[in-house]
């Protein structure tokens, strides 16, 4: 199956996905982005769509997901999630394929910064090719699940040589009244320095948009790179479920 066959929705769907992501203020999430290393896209899905993608996490067919993981048998903190399979359900497709070509720009502009080599290409399809090309071919779009006392340690989401520097995270459950506690959190370490938390508030069908791995500061010698890291508080009560959308394929 080629990736074209498997990465992208129908042409309608992509019509669709590609006309909402037009209407996201790309100027105003360029410039959150460069001053904090992250943006908030507000109400980027609807209370329909929240609640469809939360509930295939126990009720989606066989083949909708690839593998469950258990966070605390791995030590990754508590809660699980599960990585989708190819073909990815329409509408996690559409959005990989019509917000990559409004984040490439910036992480090419991001690599220059930083003295790196490496440039994206406009379209989200070539990317793929290139990461399977490299055997990233396992999709890493997933669903978290987390329960009263679950939480996810601060990580980074490199799963191959290829890594696109921008990720996104759609909460799927409305604070205060599915779940309290929960906070999604993002570290920044530079060097020489402490490292800076920040937590970033979300409502439900809100997404951020953050960095991956590292992004580049302007300092008074030129810009340089921080070391970037994100995950979720302790849920005090209720169920909180989060679609992840990652550019790049694991290994």
């Amino acid at each position: 199956m080629s990736v074209a066959a498997f990465s992208s929705p129908g042409t309608l769907a992509d019509s669709v996905w590609h006309q909402r992501a037009a209407t996201i203020d790309w100027q105003t999430a360029s410039e959150a982005l460069r001053q904090q290393g992250n943006a908030v896209l507000p109400r980027l899905l609807n209370t329909a769509e929240c609640a469809a993608l939360a509930q295939l996490y126990g009720h989606a067919q066989e083949g909708t997901f690839r593998s469950r993981v258990v966070m605390q048998r791995h030590g990754f903190g508590q809660g699980e999630y599960r990585y989708f399979s190819y073909p990815l359900p329409d509408l996690v497709a559409g959005l990989r394929g019509a917000l990559y070509p409004h984040l490439a720009p910036i992480a090419n502009q991001w690599n220059t910064a930083m003295g790196i080599d490496v440039r994206y290409p406009a379209q989200h399809a070539d990317f793929i090719a290139r990461c399977h090309a490299a055997g990233q071919m396992r999709p890493t779009p997933l669903l978290l699940q987390y329960g009263p006392g679950d939480y996810n340690c601060l990580h980074q989401d490199l799963y191959g040589e290829h890594v696109f520097p921008l990720q996104v995270a759609i909460l799927l459950s409305e604070p205060g009244r599915d779940f309290t506690g929960g906070e999604f959190v993002l570290t920044e370490q530079r060097p020489r320095m402490q490292s800076q938390a920040e937590v970033v508030p979300l409502s439900r069908g809100d997404a951020v948009v953050f960095a991956v791995h590292h992004r580049p500061v302007q300092g008074t010698r030129g810009p340089y790179r921080v070391q970037m890291r994100h995950g979720v508080s302790r849920l005090r009560s209720g169920q909180r479920h989060t679609l992840g959308i990652i550019f790049h394929d694991a290994e």
